[in-house]
């Protein structure tokens, strides 16, 4: 049996059954290296649902071996190739562009000089195409526009040519499979092609092409139209690839329903939040380009709304990305929170599982729906191998509360928020000593199942690796959250005993950590305590974490501020994850040296909870100037961690993920941060020490919401303090600034 180890970033093969106390750098694992960069190319994400794809810039989809282009459903890639030409030449872009109004691919091209099949010379840019490509509800949607704008008629063929590999997700990212299931000869209609796939899971998938109008010629690969052009006339062709159904609308008809229904939910999801502008256009854009991601990747499950992880590698429901997108965003749009709460709490173990890492109350780690995932070949259809999911999932449902007062949903959720608490406290503590560790429970499971979950992302000064169980200092500023959320839920439920108990429990672990954890000649928190209680005295983004949910003393989150801020961790466009003066550090590997805007938007609101605004400007000025370099001002899932340099953008890394759900939330965590804001049921709000960065000199929230309540706020720099004004709200909102 083959293990893929699918932390984020390279795939790692191993074989199940190896020795589990072999050293980790000996371990018999294999790491299928990238063999092209999404860098190369401009590819273009679109989703809806479990569906998503990414094209090229021509709005194409190669997918080769190892590539990730293609149309996917449920960690399957429906169509692999779906090409355009032109009298069989490919035609010459223009311009391409995702609508954020709908999360549709817009495309312009035109012909360059062809021969027709008679024999005739269509001069170049006589031709325009135009392509508009999206999902919706289980299929994928095109309409193409061709028109004649020169002053005489035109007769050419245009073809597009087709293919479905049907290959799991896994194999797109590389991994090499014995045996494979039965791809059936496809089945040909009048006007539609089938692609049909029976999974060794014995799950049959298909892809269903239509077109309207019918095409002139039709085969199994290739399709293709006759048409005749007078001057200044167009051809519109509608394509539908249906993924769960038989497609049994017209595709004209179904790509209308479809285009509206999409158009009108995205609107509806709109209204429904604050509305955000500020004095800097190019802020207003970044903004509008994390709205739009988000709004991409949440995803309606039968419990509500939840964040997917990210396209290409992760557009599946991930425990930890999900709630930290959740939290990222509660100010702004608290029913995320909701949703995710709810979906994660579903899906919460419920039996002892040493393949899937699952112990009753563990919260998800990621979900699969792929063949692969089915049988078993890869160990993920439900994995629990994170051990930070079940106390951010506890601390989450706090911090909505506060948010909502939603006293309902906190009832559905206390059987579970009960037992995670005794899922940390139990196997959460494996060698009882009152921290919280982790351990993968057998050879096919993630060794580092903190959000560093990559192989070597956890070691000692010498640069060894360290071994399990693991004590990340992050996991314990997690738990300490956890805490005090279950004591102000306890309290808000009447049960003033346990709610004792819990800020008992609080208190004495944030004792014992400051005692612990706090390494005062490195002037920061050490990252983690290996399985034979060595410290790993390294500098590493993960101490900003303790800051975020306030187990730091306030010294010693002042010294690690300084600390993640000095030049050897601090690179210029943001807080690497590892301090260049680190033996495995790496400015272009995933965990060792890279940047994270999540992790720093994690560290600013920290920052923030201590007083150190200062810093918080320095991180969010950073990032802003670094959005300016991205594509579409996307922050990606990370970047390398080479310093800044004069005249010289951020360096991109090879195989990110963009859109990805926490990067995508990072301005709305550091924006609050910068404002100190706290939104708190019934109507309070407030801001403590506001102060927008240099770059902004205005801010205005329109449309915040509190339970019935709604209020519009103009915060402005007016030297030497910023100030914060109700421009509407009723006489119920409380409304404090603290200077």
């Amino acid at each position: 049996m083959i293990h893929i180890d699918t932390f984020k970033g390279s795939t790692v093969i191993a074989a199940v059954g190896s020795n589990m106390n072999t050293p980790p750098e000996s371990d018999p694992q294999i790491f299928t290296e990238a063999a092209s960069s999404t860098q190369e190319r401009r590819l273009l994400a679109v989703k809806h649902g479990d569906a998503f794809a990414l094209f090229d810039s021509h709005g194409d989809v190669v997918g080769a071996e190892n590539a990730p282009e293609g149309v996917f459903f449920r960690d399957t890639r429906h169509l692999s190739f779906w090409r355009l030409t032109v009298c069989g030449t490919y035609p010459l872009l223009l311009g391409s562009a995702i609508d954020d109004r709908l999360d549709a691919l817009n495309v312009d091209l035109t012909n360059p000089g062809v021969t027709n099949r008679d024999g005739a010379r269509i001069p170049a840019d006589a031709l325009h195409i135009s392509r508009t490509k999206f999902l919706f509800d289980k299929s994928g949607y095109e309409r193409l526009t061709v028109r004649n704008f020169d002053r005489k008629p035109h007769k050419f063929s245009l073809e597009i040519v087709l293919g479905s590999d049907f290959c799991d997700m896994f194999e797109v990212r590389g991994s090499k499979r014995k045996m494979r299931g039965t791809r059936h000869e496809p089945i040909l209609n009048e006007g539609s092609v089938r692609y049909r796939y029976t999974g060794l899971d014995a799950v049959e998938r298909h892809t269903h092409m239509t077109f309207e109008p019918l095409p002139d010629v039709l085969n199994k690969n290739r399709v293709r139209f006759d048409i005749q052009l007078e001057p200044g006339q167009r051809q519109v062709i509608f394509t539908r690839a249906a993924f769960d159904d038989d497609a049994a609308d017209n595709p004209a008809r179904a790509y209308l329903k479809a285009y509206r229904a999409l158009r009108k939910g995205r609107q509806e999801s709109r209204t429904a939040r604050p509305r955000i502008s500020s004095s800097n256009a190019a802020f207003d854009t970044m903004l509008e380009r994390s709205i739009a991601d988000v709004t991409t990747l949440t995803t309606q499950t039968p419990q509500g709304p939840a964040a997917y992880a990210g396209i290409p590698w992760y557009c599946t429901l991930f425990g930890r990305d999900s709630l930290i997108t959740a939290m990222q965003t509660l100010w702004y749009d608290p029913s995320l929170s909701r949703g995710t709460l709810l979906r994660l709490g579903e899906l919460q173990a419920q039996e002892d599982d040493p393949i899937a890492d699952a112990e009753p109350g563990k919260i998800l780690h990621e979900t699969r729906r792929g063949e692969m995932a089915n049988t078993g070949e890869v160990p993920f259809r439900h994995y629990y191998g994170s051990v930070d999911s079940t106390p951010l999932f506890v601390h989450l449902a706090g911090e909505y509360f506060r948010r909502t007062g939603d006293e309902e949903t906190i009832e559905k959720l206390w059987p579970r928020l009960e037992a995670a608490t005794g899922w940390i406290e139990t196997s959460g503590d494996r060698d009882g000593d009152g921290f919280f560790e982790y351990g993968r429970r057998n050879a096919e499971g993630l060794r580092n199942q903190g959000w560093k979950d990559s192989h070597d992302a956890i070691s000692h000064s010498d640069g060894r690796l360290a071994e399990g169980p693991i004590a990340l200092v992050e996991m314990q500023a997690y738990v300490y959250g956890a805490w005090r959320a279950m004591a102000s839920l306890a309290a808000a439920r009447g049960d003033s005993n346990s709610a004792k108990t819990w800020e008992d429990k609080a208190a004495d672990l944030k004792h014992r950590f400051a005692e612990t954890f706090f390494d005062a000649e490195m002037g920061c928190y050490i990252l983690a305590f290996d399985g034979n209680k060595e410290p790993c005295r390294v500098v590493s983004s993960n101490a900003g974490h303790a800051l975020f949910t306030g187990i730091a003393m306030p010294d010693h989150a002042k010294a690690v501020g300084e600390r993640l801020l000095a030049p050897d961790v601090f690179s210029g466009w943001g807080i690497r994850t590892l301090s260049r003066r680190e033996k495995r550090y790496n400015p272009m590997s995933y965990h060792n040296g890279s940047i994270w805007p999540h992790d720093n938007a994690l560290i600013a609101a920290g920052l923030a909870r201590y007083g150190l605004k200062g810093a918080v400007e320095k991180v969010f000025t950073a990032l802003f100037e670094a959005s300016q370099y991205f594509d579409q001002q996307r922050f990606p899932e990370l970047f390398c961690g080479f310093g800044r340099r004069w005249g010289r953008g951020p360096t991109l890394y090879p195989v990110a993920c963009a859109p990805q759900a926490w990067s995508s939330a990072t301005p709305f965590m550091i924006t609050q941060a910068a404002l100190g804001m706290s939104v708190e049921a019934p109507s309070k709000i407030t801001f403590e020490k506001p102060r927008l960065p240099s770059f902004l000199g205005s801010l205005s929230l329109d449309g915040l919401v509190c339970g019935d309540h709604s209020i519009d706020l103009d915060v402005q720099q007016i030297p030497p303090a910023t100030s914060v004004f109700v421009r509407r709200g009723d006489d119920d909102w409380d409304v404090s600034v603290s200077i």
